[in-house]
């Protein structure tokens, strides 16, 4: 804490960032863009003869493309020449942008951008999300507002721990995808795609491609020792998806789910995801 906030002249914390981006925020992600991508530019070869420092044929050529083509849906042969210019175009546009387009574009950069430095360029804006309040973090590279690192983690755990079971991940990316959708959030079909990847683990638990839950429940429970406690608490859970405000009965009109329903199956459904992966490891 400096030295400010200790006596107490200026804010120790402030409000929740969650409709609105201040100005040290937008610094702090334009700066993380900055140091871990366009600071990888390398120019294309040059000869000796002129300025040398394009943007076609140097490394970074490809995003700026993906930037006009599908972020900006702009004409590719308005891209400037040289990459001064391309970055101060890039670099005004972005500090006019509304907070939400904001992380647009972040997202977009962490999705679409090398490799090289993605992981890192994902824990720092995650950092930056803290350290300046905002109600949103990075979660398997998409922008969600799960913000506890717990939660985080049991979500990207399950989409990374289940490659080998077919189906899983694609339900847990779609729910997430579903869950973060800004301009058009679907809270029901995020939670039936959540249910959907507990559903094709069982599966595959079982080895029926007709298994429920329950079916699934009983294996780890006779092969696994899975604690009767457990098993009542993940059973409740698959109860709720079918009663009278559930999943399977509840795509009428008149069902409101919310955010925090469709955050909440989906936390519980990748926690127990890691659980019987895990508990199947044993």
């Amino acid at each position: 804490m400096s030295f400010s906030k200790r006596i107490g002249i200026t804010p120790s914390t402030k409000a929740i960032q969650s409709e609105s981006m201040d100005m040290d925020l937008r610094n702090s992600l334009w700066n993380a863009i900055t140091a871990f991508y366009w600071s990888l530019y390398n120019p294309p070869y040059n000869s000796g003869m002129g300025r040398g420092d394009y943007v076609k044929g140097s490394n970074l050529h490809q995003l700026a493309l993906a930037i006009y083509m599908f972020h900006y849906k702009k004409p590719i042969d308005t891209i400037e020449t040289y990459w001064e210019y391309f970055l101060s175009d890039i670099r005004k546009t972005f500090y006019k942008l509304q907070w939400y387009e904001v992380y647009d574009f972040v997202e977009f950069i962490a999705q679409h951008g090398p490799e090289t430095n993605k992981k890192n360029f994902l824990a720092a804006c995650n950092q930056i999300y803290e350290r300046e309040s905002s109600a949103y973090r990075f979660v398997a590279e998409q922008i969600t507002p799960i913000t506890s690192p717990q939660e985080i983690n049991e979500i990207e755990q399950a989409i990374l721990g289940s490659d080998r079971y077919n189906g899983v991940k694609t339900h847990l990316q779609t729910a997430l995808g579903l869950l973060t959708d800004r301009q058009n959030p679907d809270y029901r079909n995020s939670i039936k795609e959540s249910i959907s990847a507990v559903e094709s683990l069982a599966k595959h638990l079982v080895g029926n491609p007709s298994a429920t839950l329950d079916g699934a429940l009983k294996v780890l429970e006779k092969s696994h020792k899975l604690h009767p406690a457990l098993k009542k608490a993940f059973s409740s859970l698959y109860g709720y998806t079918n009663d009278s405000d559930g999943i399977r009965h509840a795509l009428m009109e008149n069902s409101e789910l919310t955010q925090a329903d469709a955050r909440f199956m989906l936390i519980c459904c990748s926690a127990f995801i890691n659980f019987a992966i895990d508990s199947m490891k044993g």
